[in-house]
């Protein structure tokens, strides 16, 4: 017997073979669906998907014997590997001096014809074969060697598919790890930027209420847009917070909310506002939806009403519906309205619209976080507005 020779790229092969993780794998219909055409095609009793390791040859799928792996230096794939470029055949083992002692050929295997095609990735190493095995001399027609290569490339097929799917849980798993560790960067950023924004806003207003007087007109000019630049940054801090967040609000569980209940615990938020009306118009008592998600967009679109309203009385209308597939809701104010050639530019982030009516620019992240939580809810936000009539919100949330 001849044992086989060792590839000399013999490293670089056997870490190849360990970037798809198939060794010692359990069966799969897959590839056992291909040896059982291999061997119909072939006219033989065996075929198998091999790979070979440093040690063994160990079988994917073994169609027509039981053994799941066989030493290395008795495997004819061990030579066939050798060959990445051609199909290794052999007619008659008992009569060739590198297998004719092999205890597979000697063996109550009886390996006596052997048909080998090498499974080779991209990059040219071969991992193991295809191969077709009978216990009598054969040979096989150019029909036969063609469907065997071809099937062989199936093989592989799957196996990139595999490595592919593996690649992109790893990279779906470092994304999260990143966005996780990104979360609590802004937390603690956000958190030691927020202190000293609060008290260089609080020593401001104290040092102008209790020397405002001694202080020139400039000065207390000056004073007033460091409380003012102070309260924006805050601002801009708080939104970008809640826009990262945006992510984890959807893992949450969905629950069934009445919609009394939903209008009544958005409008909470503004219970000191007295020259505040909000009505329901709904056509059903209830959805089912993430709860969290729900109130952060209302909260969003109420607090916009709000601030971006000339009206003694500030009015907002939220409607609820319901189709085959989503449910519906609009907002509905009589504030100031947004220009026609804005309104495509609202939902981006960053995107501002200009001073509420307290005189303070927005930071322009709360509709893009709204337009965020909405789309990954599988739903989709429109708006209608005509200057001095107030505005429209029309979304919807898959169900």
């Amino acid at each position: 017997m001849v044992a086989p020779n060792e590839p000399e790229n013999e490293y670089e092969r056997l870490k190849n073979l360990e970037s798809y993780n198939i060794i010692d794998t359990l069966p799969e219909v897959d590839y056992d669906n291909i040896t059982a055409i291999a061997a119909q095609i072939c006219d033989t009793p065996i075929s198998l998907v091999t790979l070979i390791d440093d040690k063994r040859q160990w079988f994917k799928s073994h169609h027509g014997v039981d053994a799941s792996e066989t030493p290395k230096e008795y495997a004819f794939c061990a030579h066939a590997i050798n060959t990445p470029n051609e199909v290794f055949i052999i007619q008659d083992a008992r009569i060739d001096n590198r297998f004719h002692d092999n205890p597979l050929v000697q063996g109550d295997t009886q390996v006596v014809f052997y048909a080998g095609v090498p499974l080779v990735s991209k990059n040219g190493l071969s991992l193991g074969t295809l191969c077709v095995i009978d216990h009598k001399p054969n040979l096989l027609s150019p029909g036969q060697i063609k469907s065997l290569t071809a099937l062989s490339n199936q093989v592989m097929n799957l196996l990139e598919l595999r490595k592919n799917k593996l690649l992109l849980e790893q990279t779906l798993k470092n994304l999260e790890e990143k966005n996780e560790a990104l979360e609590r960067f802004a937390f603690i950023a956000a958190h030691d930027l927020k202190s000293p924004l609060f008290n260089i806003s609080s020593l401001a207003e104290l040092f102008l209420e209790d020397y405002g007087l001694k202080i020139d007109n400039e000065g207390q000019e000056i004073l007033k847009a460091i409380i003012s630049s102070s309260d924006s940054l805050n601002s801009l801090i708080d939104g970008l917070l809640s826009y990262s967040r945006s992510e984890n609000i959807l893992r949450e569980e969905k629950l069934y909310i009445d919609v009394e209940t939903l209008k009544n615990d958005a409008s909470g938020f503004f219970v000191s506002d007295y020259n505040l009306k909000i009505t329901l118009k709904s056509t059903i008592d209830s959805i089912f939806v993430n709860q969290t998600a729900i109130n952060q967009i209302l909260i969003n679109l109420f607090t916009n009403a709000i601030k971006y309203n000339d009206k003694d009385i500030v009015e907002i209308q939220l409607g609820v519906s319901e189709n085959d597939t989503h449910y519906e809701f609009y907002v509905q104010d009589n504030g100031l309205g947004i220009p026609v050639n804005f309104q495509d530019k609202i939902f981006n982030i960053f995107e501002k619209s200009g001073f509420d009516k307290f005189g303070n620019p927005g930071n322009g992240i709360g509709l893009a976080t709204v337009k965020k939580i909405v789309e990954k809810s599988g739903g989709a936000i429109t708006v209608g507005s005509e200057l001095g009539k107030g505005s429209k919100f029309i979304f919807t949330l898959k169900k």
